[in-house]
């Protein structure tokens, strides 16, 4: 699902913390001729990861890194290739296989997740190594940036804009994507989660395991349900938390996410209303009027901040957004609303937009893809470039959006005139704003998002479906701001029958993090391949109160 740009930092979209699935080794063909080896493609399934300590001062020592190389275009796997970013937690007994997260986004980096929420998946090190990898322009893996292009992408999308006239963002928007093409490189056009999938492939069997367990968190679900179509005779164990839609476009993703949005900030309201801190009040109708007058206040008086850009009502859309993804983070939401609201200090609802760092977006050129990584070795001979991994200082700061935005576009294949996207804009303004008077502005825009990039592909929308695999566990959050309920259950009969659905009653993003029950049911299919029943559920953990 989408989510808004900010301007001031990076910011997540991606779940808080995932877990991926079991791999068990099998005693069939080895595991480099299980997967879509085809025509030039067994010399990427012939490799195997060289594991080292992990570079870098923040890196667990625990934590072994490595790479794996795939090709750029999986059309002409005898042109150039690309280092993709992997590390493990090895298994502490008899190892049986490994265990692949990905962590959502898109765009985020999964050894930069791995290395910093480890400790959350050290059950599974008994039998099995815990693995994450950068997927290809995100991270360490020929990272892509929009460059200076950035700012025009956040303030077309910022919800400022006027409806009714949408040409101005539009012609923003034409120039962004010229911008984050010359930043990127070749990568940029071969970002979507049907390459990712096949990474993921290629992935597997350079672990040396003939079957792909997996757990998907947001965005990861959407990989996750891709690979199960396009693989699946090597699905092992896969579970899906946070369920990601795969057939809704963009202008009914917004709508649906501006619903759940609203559902969650109305729990958070009532939670808060009975706090006699809240800065709204102890009357939970009351409160939620005057967050709705907030907003419009801040919207017609925006009011300073430390960086010099106003702070105004649709910032505090997003930041409102981000604070609603984890219940844990509700008491640090509340105190931040209070301190904005009691003494016009906005600090704390700003460390919600820039995910806690308060740094300016670098909006400058650097170096791109592609005249970033690419290694001599061999390259005169055969002319075939080799995109290496960087370093992490070479990541650019607007790595995670710019991912985020390539791969979102490039799995969605509408692209409507710029004629058809004014009126869509005034056709669906009064049904955003029925869905949530807070946040409807603030998702109308992103219907625009695509505007000026190629057309993406409608391999999901038309392919994934009805899978032949083993059964795969899919959970759905009841007051998720980010992927709704009603994903997990379309989801679910999209897949088919081999679809078991687990109905997590709590808050927040994904529930593995969050609700002990769906931690340990989602644990024991991964290391036992133990499933509840089809619509079994997980009630709120007791101390959530």
């Amino acid at each position: 699902m989408p989510a808004k740009l900010s301007s001031r930092a990076s910011v997540r979209r991606c779940a808080v913390t995932g877990v991926a699935g079991l791999a068990l080794l099998g005693a069939g063909l080895p595991a480099a001729v299980a997967g879509d080896t085809g025509p030039g493609l067994s010399r990427f399934y012939r490799q195997k990861v060289k594991w080292a300590a992990c570079q870098g001062q923040e890196a667990p020592l625990d934590l072994q890194c490595g790479k794996v190389t795939v090709p750029l275009d999986y059309a002409r796997p005898a042109g150039g290739t690309l280092d993709l970013a992997v590390a493990r937690y090895r298994a502490t007994g008899a190892p049986r296989g490994s265990v692949v997260l990905n962590f959502g986004g898109p765009g985020g980096p999964g050894v930069g997740e791995l290395a910093a929420g480890g400790k959350v998946f050290m059950e599974l090190t008994d039998n099995y190594d815990v693995v994450s990898f950068d997927p290809r322009g995100v991270g360490r893996s020929s990272p892509v940036s929009c460059g200076a292009g950035f700012e025009d992408l956040a303030e077309a999308t910022d919800g400022d804009g006027d409806v009714d006239d949408p040409q101005p963002e539009l012609a923003q928007l034409r120039r962004a994507a010229q911008e984050c093409e010359k930043n990127s490189g070749p990568v940029l056009r071969h970002m979507g989660t049907v390459d990712t999938a096949r990474d993921l492939d290629v992935i597997r069997a350079a672990l040396g395991d003939d079957k792909l367990n997996y757990l998907g968190f947001s965005y990861g679900t959407r990989l996750g349900a891709v690979y199960a179509a396009r693989f699946p005779g090597t699905v092992g164990r896969l579970a899906l938390d946070g369920v990601d839609t795969l057939t809704e476009p963009l202008a009914e993703q917004g709508r649906v996410g501006a619903l759940s949005q609203q559902t969650a900030l109305e729990n958070f309201i009532k939670w808060c209303a009975e706090d006699l801190a809240c800065p709204f009040g102890q009357d939970a109708r009351g409160a939620r009027e005057q967050v709705v007058r907030l907003v419009a206040s801040l919207d017609e008086n925006p009011v300073p901040t430390d960086f010099g850009v106003p702070f105004s009502g649709q910032d505090l859309v997003g930041a409102l957004g981000q604070g609603l993804y984890s219940k844990e983070m509700w008491p640090l939401l509340e105190r931040a609303l209070a301190q904005l609201v009691e003494d016009g200090d906005t600090h704390g609802v700003e460390d919600f937009i820039s995910g806690g760092f308060a740094i300016p977006l670098r909006t400058g050129t650097h170096r791109g893809a592609k005249d970033r990584g690419v290694k001599g070795k061999g390259q005169d001979r055969d002319r075939r470039p080799h995109y290496g991994l960087v370093d992490e200082g070479e990541v650019p700061l607007d790595n995670l959006p710019a991912a985020l935005m390539a791969i979102n576009c490039a799995d969605d294949p509408d692209r409507p005139a710029p004629r058809e996207v004014a009126a869509n804009l005034r056709r669906l303004r009064g049904r955003y704003e029925q869905a949530s008077p807070v946040f409807g502005r603030h998702r109308l825009t992103q219907v625009l998002m695509c505007h000026g990039r190629p057309r993406g592909t409608d391999f999901i929308r038309e392919k994934v479906r009805d899978v032949d695999t083993p059964k795969m566990l899919l959970v759905g959050t009841r007051g998720d701001p980010a992927t709704p309920y009603r994903w997990t259950e379309q989801t679910a009969r999209r897949l088919g029958p081999s679809a078991v659905v687990l109905d997590n009653k709590g808050e927040g993003h994904t529930g593995y993090a969050s609700s002990r029950c769906v931690h340990h049911t989602v644990d024991a299919f991964l290391l036992y391949g133990t499933l509840p029943p089809d619509g079994s559920s997980c009630g709120p953990d007791e101390d959530d109160d």
